[in-house]
């Protein structure tokens, strides 16, 4: 008879006793990647105001998953409740942002050690694939395409290196960071100057220049500490100011934000 230890648990034991049923946490956790999505992605900007009956009309879903997902995203800062006023999308913390990056930067830049050991031609032949399609992206203005590939490309890295499940930490870690570097992306040359980064990276890769690739990485990653104050001067309405009381921006989508061109 298989007997196993008693604390050991299957994941629908589990919810069973937390009461919470599989299709319910299935419908939560798509509702909650979806407004995240479009949270991080500027489709929903800063001070948005969100209604559960407008979001679950949208999503097709009933308001219970709708309230447990803004909760969760309440959890990550990403929404303020106002009382008497309603939930908005959370404005933009610069220090969320350079927690963010600090996280981004110790996970990333550990695993690229790895990685100079571990790449492939293969490897460097896929990373070299990106390259061609950010260039692509970036000739036609298009920055929803090259910000999937700027993702596609970090992801690939972390790939390399034996370590594919810490791109999902990073993920969770860098929301406020990716709503940043969007805004980033119109700056003049900033995409030029990110391939370019991106480039020196995977070129210092395939030679197994440890010290070259993590100072290429670095270098890059650090880009965001020279573009938050000119973003935050061009966007202030959606930053959080030093003193600025909890109070939302009344505006669904800001001119020049939502499918933005590079």
């Amino acid at each position: 008879m298989d007997r196993r230890p008693s604390q050991t648990r299957s994941a629908a034991s589990h919810t069973r006793e937390s009461g919470v049923s599989p299709a319910r946490e299935s419908v939560r956790s798509r509702v909650h990647g979806i407004l995240r999505g479009q949270i991080t992605s500027l489709e929903l900007p800063p001070g948005s105001p969100l209604s559960e009956n407008e979001l679950a009309n949208e999503l097709q879903v009933s308001r219970t998953p709708v309230r447990e997902a803004l909760i969760l995203l309440g959890d990550e800062a990403l929404v303020e409740v106002f009382p008497k006023l309603g939930t908005f999308v959370s404005r933009i913390s610069v220090p969320a942002v350079m927690e963010a990056q600090f996280v981004r930067e110790a996970i990333e830049l550990a695993a690229l050690h790895e990685a100079v050991k571990r790449s492939d031609a293969q490897d460097i032949a896929d990373l070299r694939a990106i390259l061609d399609l950010q260039r692509e992206a970036c000739a036609a203005g298009d920055a929803d395409t090259f910000f999937g590939l700027d993702e596609a490309f970090h992801r690939r890295l972390m790939e390399v290196s034996g370590h594919r499940t810490l791109w999902r930490t990073v993920t969770t870690a860098k929301a406020h960071l990716d709503r940043a570097r969007r805004l980033s992306l119109p700056l003049p040359h900033r995409v030029e100057t990110l391939i370019d980064e991106h480039t020196s990276v995977v070129d210092a890769l395939e030679e197994r220049d440890d010290a070259a690739a993590v100072g290429a990485l670095r270098g890059h990653l650090q880009g965001v500490f020279d573009d938050i104050g000119t973003i935050q001067a061009r966007h202030p309405e959606l930053f959080v100011a030093d003193g600025d009381e909890a109070v939302p921006v009344r505006r669904r989508v800001h001119p020049g934000v939502r499918g933005s061109q590079v």
